[in-house]
């Protein structure tokens, strides 16, 4: 036994009462579950947290938006990233939380609102467009959208990022450039429309809409048709 005589207790998840001299091997193993892994004699391992967490989110995002939130599980999550159900937990305090953090959405527009209106439905078709491409399955705004038919709080979710980041900055947008409150609200939502029934035919349905660059050239044209008149 005395091959198995070195101790290694694992923080925050199990304790190994025998393990091989060869304590890298073991860490290698074991690494999933620790917090900071504890050995006779030798140093203490740090885990990257902020790593691992960020990790983990972009595993979360990607399942979340190809599954939805039903079928996407914690054990799910943990195996795609490579760690514990428990650290999982322990990170985000179980699934919801996981979701919430998964779907926060980061956005910038200001570059659709800074210029003339003859232009701003190239604008915004080359801003929408782009943030398909760019994040591509792990974009939380897709995370929100795909779970919106099945969880309360993603509809809820989604609906209050239109009316923050779209119906309101495009409708004010409008409002600037002469039109009416009443005649800008009603832009507004239709561009909100054109654009969510595109994403949903794309992203949550996977329909053939054709490349990046075609749909954004007849998104273009059909959002200057709407905010134009």
């Amino acid at each position: 036994m005395s091959s198995l005589s070195t101790v290694v207790e694992v923080t925050g998840g199990e304790r190994l009462d025998y393990v091989h001299e060869d304590t890298h091997k073991c860490l290698d193993v074991y690494k999933p579950y620790a917090g900071v892994v504890k050995t006779s004699g030798a140093e203490q391992r740090p885990r990257n947290a902020e790593g691992t967490r960020n990790a983990i989110l972009a595993v979360a995002r990607g399942l979340f938006a190809r599954h939805g939130y039903r079928p996407t599980t914690v054990k799910a999550v943990a195996d795609a990233a490579g760690v514990s159900p428990n650290l999982v937990t322990r990170y985000f305090g179980g699934k919801d939380g996981l979701f919430l953090a998964a779907s926060q959405v980061d956005i910038n527009e200001d570059d659709v609102y800074a210029g003339e209106l003859s232009g701003f439905g190239r604008r915004l078709a080359r801003s929408v467009v782009g943030r398909w491409t760019s994040q591509a399955g792990e974009d939380p705004l897709l995370v929100l959208h795909r779970a919106s038919g099945e969880l309360p709080e993603a509809a809820e979710g989604l609906a209050r990022f239109l009316d923050e980041h779209s119906t309101g900055p495009v409708e004010r947008y409008l409002r600037s450039c002469g039109l009416s409150p009443l005649a800008a609200r009603h832009r507004a939502e239709a561009v909100d429309a054109l654009v969510l029934g595109l994403s949903t035919r794309r992203r949550v349905l996977r329909s053939d809409v054709g490349d990046g660059k075609d749909i954004e050239i007849w998104l273009a044209e059909s959002l200057q048709r709407i905010v134009s008149g």
